[in-house]
């Protein structure tokens, strides 16, 4: 079962910002702490073993897909 956009959209939310956070301060052991929980839970919401690759796996689950666009009306074939 795949969890609703909505709760990856904002799981993603809150790892980017922990994430930022992290890097503006990466002695701060509070932030450190913080992105580290926010990145075990996008991991197991999406499956994976890596925070990277869950945050890949989140970005490409939240992108929308293409839908199939009509044929222009001239190159529709009638069988």
């Amino acid at each position: 079962m795949l969890p609703t956009k909505a709760e990856v959209a904002r799981h993603l939310r809150h790892y980017r910002a922990w994430e930022r956070l992290l890097l503006a301060h990466p002695a701060d052991h509070t932030v450190r702490m913080r992105f580290e929980d926010t990145a075990y839970t996008l991991c197991v919401l999406m499956g994976e073993c890596k925070a990277r690759a869950a945050a890949d796996a989140a970005e490409h689950y939240l992108r929308p897909r293409a839908t199939p666009r009509p044929l222009p009306a001239g190159d529709a074939q009638v069988r």
